[in-house]
Order: structure tokens, then C-alpha cells, then sequence
């Protein structure tokens, strides 16, 4: 595959930011990725030429109307969804897991069980403990080995019973990076009758997602992690949208998607959703020979496969690079035939230096990471580091460079050195 990651990095102008006249470095993406300028030029024509609240008579209004059902066409073959109206937006992946907790609470009762994991960012971890709380359920937790950092798929197969409503599940871990088999637990948990639901914000920027396949209820991500604006999508199975209650006003719609729309469609971040879509699609077409006539699925199957081939030689030279101390531990799958198992989200710990400490000290080079729990509660707790300050993670996307990364482990080898 002809890569040219220079050609992709000008896609992004926030990468041009300097720190003591070189060029920043941008490894903060698990957080939040930089923003293609496409996206940026849709969403300010949005603003400009399509300025007008949906359901009027008036050309912005029928103009902005056209541009969102677009929007929602693009986000429904994102995911795969079975059909139109599948698919609605929010605030924040938190939100929306949030506001479909609840609706999801119309179906259980006291004493209903629902099944939480230990290697999930809190997003999809502390509104099922909440409304457990709320509402008298039973939890129980599906725990990852320390030494793969996977689940094993029979230990799902223990703790389910004839009592279990839920299954709530990451599919990438923004903290090991490992991809779950998530198609192997749903298949085991719709044999108790019991709901999927997926967090796909980690996976989002590294693969293609297909609900069908996965065999899941509700897959939830954000577009700000796949070169997008801070906006997010969830998609839910119509047969199940149909029979949860909708918190929403009684003017709204009751017709998909629009019922799970609380107030005002934000335009301006769907016409961005949208461009980030076509962005990576375009990849394909760059990259892997699809063109416009491909489709959109394969377009976008193109543009993740080129992503992954250079996510996976980054993080490759990450891992090996870290592992070259002693005094580091990487908390992943770290062998390199098995990258098809995780993205290339980062994380290590290095003995005798806190987390914060070379964070900080990356930061002031210009090498923007994170340290911490990230969110990661129950991961950092089992593996752990919660107490001692959570680990450092790095986490290279298609425009990151090799250069990037040799430039990366020679500033934490002098850190370690020291």
C-alpha cells in the first residue's frame, strides 16, 4: 500500500502548531483527534449557507433539512444500520449512554441483573450503576486477564443467568487498546435474552464498525475521536428503540430518529459528522483504489485499512521502544503478531517515575499525551496503578509519523536515564 502520511497531515491544519520553533506533536488522540480541514470548511458553510432551524417553508430551513437527512444517511452506513431512522445524535457519547440508560430502565425491574466490564471508560460503566441504584438491580462484573488484558468469553457464559437484562461492553479499550470480541459476547448474552450494549468511542478512529455483524443492540461513539467535531452518534436496533420510553417533550416527534432527538438538532455538527465520514471514505478512494462508485461502506472499509496498516507500524515501534527498559511495563497486548487484537492506543507505567511527571515533561518538548486513569476507573483498579497515578498513554493515528515516535522514546529514555 502507497502511504504518504506527509499528503494525509495536511488534511489537518492544527498539526502546523509549533512549540519552541518545532513542529508540536500530536499524540493525544484517545482524547481526541485533530480536525480535518473538510470538516472545518462543511461545518462554517453549514453555518453561512444552511442557517436555519428544520421545518420551515424557507430555503435555509428546506436547505438545512436536506443537508441533515444526508447526514443521518451517512451515519446509518457508518455503522452498518439495518435501517433508516436507527441512528440519532448528541452531546457526548456520555450523554447519550446517559439519556438511553434510562429509557433502557423502562424495560427492567427490581432485581434484574445487569453485566458491567472492567476494562470500560466510565462512560459505560456509571450510568448502569446508577441506574441500578435507581432502580434495585443486581451487578455484576466481567473481568479481563492481566496477562492478555482480554476477556475470555466463558466467563461471560458464568455470570449470566436467567435474571440477566444487560450486557454493557466496550469494543476497544482506551486503556490496553485491546479490540474485544464483541460478536462472541453478544452471541452468548442473547442467548439469556439480554441486551448489548457497545461503547465504540476507542474503536471508531482505527475500524470499521458493522452493528450487523457485531450482533449488538446499541453501539454508541464520537465523532471528535475520528476527526470530527465533539458531537456523537448512537445507534440502536429499531425492534428495541421501539419498545423503550423516550424522554423527550410532548411537541416532538414520535416517529425514529427524532423521538431520542432532544431539542434542537444541532446542524452545524451533523454537516461536520458528515465530512468526517467522507473523510476517511476518501482515504479509501487515496489510498486503497475505491472510488465514488464503490460505495460508501467499501469507500470507508479502504480508508480504515489503510489507517490500521499505519496505526499498526506506529504502534509497533511504540511498543518495541518502551519495552527496550527494564523499568517499563506496557499494560497491552504487546506481541507484534497479535496487532490485529488492539489499536494503537498505548498505555505503561515505568517504575520509580510517576506518570505525571513524564507527561509533563513530554509536554513541555511539545509531545502532548496523557496520564492518569483517563476515565478508566475499573481498568486502572484492576491492573492495578489507580493509586499511584494511573499510567502514561500514548496514542498515534494515521497522521502521526515514525519520526514522531523515535522522537517520543528518545525524550522518555531521558527521563528514564535520569
Amino acid at each position: 500500500m502507497n502511504y504518504d502520511v506527509e499528503s494525509v497531515r495536511r488534511n489537518f491544519p492544527g498539526l502546523q502548531r509549533k512549540k519552541h520553533d518545532r513542529q508540536a506533536v500530536f499524540l493525544d488522540n484517545p482524547a481526541g483527534t485533530q480536525v480535518a480541514a473538510s470538516v472545518i470548511e462543511r461545518m462554517t458553510d453549514m453555518m453561512i449557507n444552511a442557517n436555519g432551524n428544520l421545518g420551515g417553508f424557507f430555503d435555509t430551513s428546506l436547505e438545512a433539512a436536506s443537508r441533515v437527512e444526508a447526514a443521518h444517511r451517512a451515519a446509518e452506513a457508518f455503522v452498518n444500520a439495518y435501517e433508516e431512522g436507527e441512528v440519532f445524535f448528541g452531546q457526548s457519547a456520555t450523554a447519550l449512554t446517559f439519556a438511553m440508560s434510562r429509557s433502557i430502565g423502562s424495560l427492567l425491574s427490581a432485581g434484574d441483573e445487569i453485566i458491567l466490564s472492567r476494562m470500560d471508560h466510565d462512560a459505560n460503566v456509571a450510568p448502569w450503576l446508577m441506574l441500578a441504584e435507581d432502580l434495585n438491580l443486581s451487578v455484576k462484573w466481567l473481568d479481563f486477564s492481566t496477562e492478555t488484558y482480554e476477556f475470555d468469553p466463558d466467563d461471560l457464559v458464568k455470570l449470566i443467568s436467567d435474571k440477566t437484562r444487560l450486557v454493557a461492553v466496550g469494543y476497544a479499550s482506551n486503556i490496553t487498546g485491546t479490540i474485544n470480541n464483541v460478536q462472541a459476547l453478544a452471541q452468548i448474552a442473547h442467548r439469556a435474552d439480554a441486551l448489548v450494549y457497545v461503547d465504540a468511542v476507542q474503536y471508531a478512529p482505527h475500524g470499521l464498525i458493522d452493528v450487523q455483524r457485531l450482533g449488538c443492540d446499541f453501539l454508541v461513539c464520537s465523532a471528535y475521536k475520528f476527526f470530527g467535531p465533539h458531537y456523537a452518534l448512537l445507534w440502536g436496533r429499531r425492534s428495541v428503540l421501539d419498545r423503550v420510553r423516550p424522554y423527550k417533550v410532548r411537541a416532538a416527534s414520535d416517529t425514529l430518529p427524532w423521538r431520542f432527538t432532544n431539542g434542537t438538532t444541532n446542524r452545524e455538527q451533523l454537516a461536520g459528522v458528515h465530512a468526517a465520514i467522507d473523510y476517511i471514505a476518501a482515504l479509501g478512494d487515496e489510498f486503497a483504489g475505491t472510488t465514488s462508485a464503490s460505495g460508501l461502506r467499501a469507500r470507508l472499509d479502504g480508508g480504515y485499512k489503510a489507517m490500521k496498516h499505519h496505526d499498526d507500524l506506529l504502534a509497533l515501534k511504540l511498543i518495541d521502544g518502551l519495552r527496550a527498559h527494564n523499568r517499563v511495563r506496557v499494560l497491552g497486548i504487546s506481541d507484534a503478531r497479535s496487532l490485529d487484537r488492539r489499536v494503537s492506543t498505548v498505555t505503561f507505567v515505568a517504575e520509580g517515575v510517576p506518570s505525571a511527571d513524564i507527561a509533563r515533561h513530554l509536554a513541555s518538548k511539545g509531545i502532548h499525551v496523557w496520564s492518569g486513569h483517563n476515565y478508566g476507573l475499573e481498568a486502572n483498579l484492576r491492573l492495578g496503578i489507580l493509586d499511584s497515578g494511573g499510567g502514561v498513554r500514548i496514542g498515534p493515528v494515521h497522521y502521526n509519523t515514525l519520526e514522531e515516535i523515535d522522537r517520543t522514546l528518545t525524550e522518555i529514555s531521558g527521563i528514564l536515564s535520569r
